[in-house]
């Protein structure tokens, strides 16, 4: 029998404490009333879930467009956190850590697994760097890389991490090697209810898969600019069209190249930033992307921005010219600076908006 929304797992736990369907809802209105404003947003959330209407709103991340609002049914939520449980053989009384901001899709949605399938879940501050029991054993946890990165020498008793809202990068791929959890990289988005498919990295734990692999009752196909389309009857009543390229491996498994709105198209040739930036992080220490620039001859140039080099432009530049595994397109024709990349509500970097900035000055 599929739970439903407005149930409360016997087994659910906030905190170490076991509350009732009535008793959250109190729990909730001394956090709106009471809390940090995290906890505030815990609170309204909590509010939401727990009454009648049988569906919430949720606010996107805007990191590919303008932040939106959009409607999600609850019972869809609810597939989803089922779909996670048995990806993960997660069980009633299992213990779940949740560090991530209640404001958007990927933390509301710690809750929801908590609460349907019975799961024992601590809530701390969402900060950059989560402060958590570190001799605790847990079984599952959500962070973002930035998160990850401050707490990689501390997750030693988290059995399973999902990491997602940004690139994994090459640097904290490496220290993932050296750590004895399992450690999977998401895709997914608020229209789909967080993930739609996940690939293993790398660690003592577990080998790296070089593809996404879907949860169940999901399939892909690509469209005729070779994007991603995904089918999820349980999640979306249509197929969902993204702007994702991807090479398919089979209908529930893909490789994902870049978005189809970051191609660049210089002299012909099409370059994809995803993959270039990917190759240019062991050189470069600080955030950056690389982008197309406006050019007379070839329509458009290969061009870095780099927030606050700490190192020289010429050095820089020398170490791309000694790359070996950059192609001679993807080699940038000019280097921009930065003080400050645009980004979303949630550090995302905006790509459109960085560029246009850059080229104003």
């Amino acid at each position: 029998m599929t739970p439903t929304f407005d149930k409360v797992h016997n087994r659910f736990k906030f905190n170490g404490l076991h509350f009732t369907h009535e008793e959250l809802k109190e729990v909730a209105y001394s956090l709106i009333k009471e809390g940090q404003p995290f906890e505030k947003e815990t609170g309204d959330f909590l509010i939401d879930w727990l009454d009648r209407k049988d569906h919430i709103y949720v606010s996107t991340s805007g990191s590919t467009g303008k932040p939106k609002e959009i409607k999600l049914q609850k019972q869809t939520m609810v597939n989803s956190a089922i779909a996670t449980g048995n990806f993960f053989n997660l069980e009633p009384g299992d213990k779940a850590l949740h560090c991530l901001p209640s404001h958007f899709i990927a933390g509301k949605m710690m809750f929801v697994r908590a609460l349907v399938l019975g799961l024992e879940i601590d809530f701390v501050e969402p900060s950059a760097h989560p402060i958590f029991d570190y001799e605790k054993t847990y079984d599952f946890c959500a962070m973002i890389p930035l998160q990850l990165k401050y707490t990689i020498g501390h997750v030693h008793n988290i059995k399973n991490i999902i990491v997602g809202g940004s690139k994994v990068t090459k640097p904290l791929v490496e220290k993932i090697k050296h750590c004895e959890s399992k450690f999977f990289e998401t895709y997914g988005m608020t229209e789909t209810v967080t993930h739609v498919a996940l690939r293993q990295l790398e660690s003592l734990a577990g080998e790296r898969e070089p593809y996404f692999k879907a949860l169940e009752n999901i399939t892909f196909k690509k469209d005729d600019r070779n994007c991603l389309v995904i089918h999820a009857p349980n999640l979306v009543d249509e197929d969902l069209v993204t702007n994702d390229l991807v090479e398919l491996h089979s209908d529930t498994s893909f490789q994902l190249i870049g978005r189809f709105d970051n191609v660049i198209n210089s002299g012909g040739v099409k370059l994809f930033p995803e993959q270039i930036e990917e190759k240019l992080q062991p050189i470069i220490s600080q955030r950056f992307i690389v982008a197309g620039e406006e050019d007379g001859t070839l329509g458009e140039k290969l061009i870095l921005i780099i927030e606050n080099p700490t190192d020289p432009l010429e050095d820089i530049k020398t170490s791309i010219k000694n790359l070996k595994t950059l192609d001679k397109f993807e080699v940038p024709k000019k280097i921009y600076t930065s003080e400050k990349f645009a980004e979303t509500v949630n550090g995302k970097i905006q790509r459109k908006k960085t560029l246009q900035t850059v080229l104003a000055r």
